[in-house]
């Protein structure tokens, strides 16, 4: 049986990044669970290369928090062993695309071993992942690998877009039953909120509207949610209201609230950042397409990164969606209503 995350006694409210979020989050499991642990490259006493585990060795020993070797299939394949004999193993993947080498061990037999046994054994392991672009990094380092993941029945998928998500969906996370993959957007580690910790936000596995509005559904998640809260907002600016609604979890996933939002507002743009081609924006099209043909008003429209391998920093902005190509799907999304004549009509990239 999934756990319930106790709630400690409500502290002050302050301004925290998400990476301070997601650390106090593992204290927290840490210190309330004697059977959560928590290991992977470098988490120990460096703290991981992004300080995500900063000073956890240090506070609950090496027992408890604690390196592992260069060897991503191992992690998953002892985070596997762990679980089946109890424990609740929370182990960090480094970078999106070093998960790799572990595809066979989370596809294979972390995401089948319920079913395999029918529910006898639970492997409650959380698989961190620091996924997506936007610091600059070198191909390897800026994947965006979720639709891998959200293909695999078995696996649960979530990506926070707020610190105060980080916090909440990683305790959930950690007491679920099911094995999680939890994919961190690293551009937003240093994001902040005014948050008061400990939190709980809504379950996981609900999407939010994190902006109201009545003329287009601007559906994104992870890196992308705040990017897509930039464009309402100059979407506003010009008149126009734009609902943004972040899914948080992608896998399974509820397409309650944003089908009841693109029903209302007629029209759709899905953002990420992952290459649009085969990209998880396709399924999201796909099921409002299905759920809500006849309260369309233009065709479900995708924005993404280019069909491209993952180019150097000096050129990922070029690559990454932006406000201005989000904007340009939203105006192409009125033209094709009949809003505006056909020369007004914007050329929208991938």
């Amino acid at each position: 049986m999934t756990r319930t995350p106790p709630t400690p006694p409500a502290s002050s409210t302050t301004e925290i990044t998400m990476g301070a979020a997601l650390n106090q989050a593992l204290r927290d499991a840490v210190a309330e669970d004697p059977d959560v642990v928590v290991y992977g490259e470098d988490v120990g006493p460096l703290g991981g290369v992004f300080r995500v585990t900063d000073g956890l060795s240090r506070e609950f020993g090496a027992d408890r928090v604690f390196d592992s070797p260069l060897a991503e299939s191992g992690i998953i394949g002892t985070a596997i062993g762990m679980a089946m004999y109890g424990l609740r193993p929370v182990v960090e993947m480094q970078f999106d695309a070093f998960a790799y080498p572990a595809f066979e061990q989370l596809v294979s037999h972390l995401a089948k071993m319920r079913n395999r046994t029918r529910g006898t054994v639970a492997v409650p392991v959380v698989v961190r992942v620091p996924y997506g672009g936007g610091i600059g990094g070198v191909e390897h380092h800026s994947d965006s690998s979720e639709a891998y993941y959200t293909h695999t029945p078995g696996l649960r998928v979530v990506t926070p877009g707020t610190p105060a998500d980080a916090y909440s969906m990683l305790r959930e996370a950690i007491a679920c039953d099911d094995p999680v993959v939890f994919l961190e957007p690293k551009r937003r580690y240093w994001s902040r909120e005014a948050v008061e910790l400990p939190v709980r936000t809504e379950p996981m596995a609900r999407s939010v509207v994190r902006r109201p509005g009545d003329d287009v559904t601007l559906v994104a998640y992870g890196p992308m949610v705040e990017t897509a809260l930039e464009a309402a907002a100059a979407a506003a600016e010009e008149g126009r209201s734009v609902e943004v609604v972040d899914l948080r979890q992608l896998a399974p996933w509820d397409d309650s609230v944003v089908t009841a939002s693109v029903r209302r507002t007629g029209r759709a743009v899905v953002v990420h950042e992952a290459s649009v081609f085969g990209g998880y924006g396709a399924e999201v099209a796909a099921r409002v397409s299905e759920r809500c043909f006849h309260h369309l008003e233009a065709p479900v429209l995708r924005v993404g990164g280019l069909d491209v391998p993952y180019p150097p920093p000096k050129l990922e902005h070029l690559h990454l969606p932006g406000v201005d190509r989000i904007l340009a799907a939203v105006d192409r999304l009125q033209w094709e209503a009949g809003w505006t004549s056909a020369s007004d009509a914007p050329e929208v990239g991938a």
